[in-house]
């Protein structure tokens, strides 16, 4: 019967980290889009192997994160952990990130010029931004795949 557990986690995860590979991918194409169209598959190379560095980096110290659980400070009645703050401040960040690619997307689209109108983006602030988001997107992922699972 554990052997079914165990293949219907890894059947759960496997699905959960496909759609938010996903998502990485939108946000990904959107990011290199405002770079020169010869940049772009350096860029993303770049970016990509890069945020492996650091999803490998976040699986190491997964555990320490996942004992991040003593109160930090109460508001309203509710306890805020350093894992708490961690998972708010990612989220934080990709509303924020989502809110400000969609509304340049628009503005863009409305003023006429598309992507060759837009604010011309430097190289390293992409491949940044393509490493930050992996880790936020890897981060939930791998606390949702070590919350499903009873041992790392």
């Amino acid at each position: 019967m554990a052997e079914m557990d165990l293949l219907i986690a890894l059947a759960t995860l496997s699905a959960m980290e496909i759609v938010l590979g996903i998502d990485n991918l939108v946000f990904i194409a959107i990011l290199v889009g405002r770079l020169p169209k010869n940049r772009q598959p350096l860029a993303r190379r770049i970016g990509l192997i890069g945020a492996l560095g650091m999803r490998l980096l976040l699986l190491l110290s997964i555990s320490w994160i996942m004992k991040l659980t003593n109160p930090l400070f109460t508001i309203f009645q509710k306890t805020f952990s350093g894992r708490d703050l961690i998972l708010i401040l990612g989220g934080l960040f990709l509303i924020a990130k989502a809110t400000y690619e969609i509304y340049h997307r628009v503005e863009e689209q409305n003023s006429g010029y598309g992507v060759t109108g837009a604010k011309a983006a430097t190289f390293g602030s992409i491949v940044l931004q393509i490493m930050v988001l992996d880790i936020v997107f890897s981060l939930d992922s791998v606390i949702t795949a070590v919350g499903m699972v009873n041992q790392l």
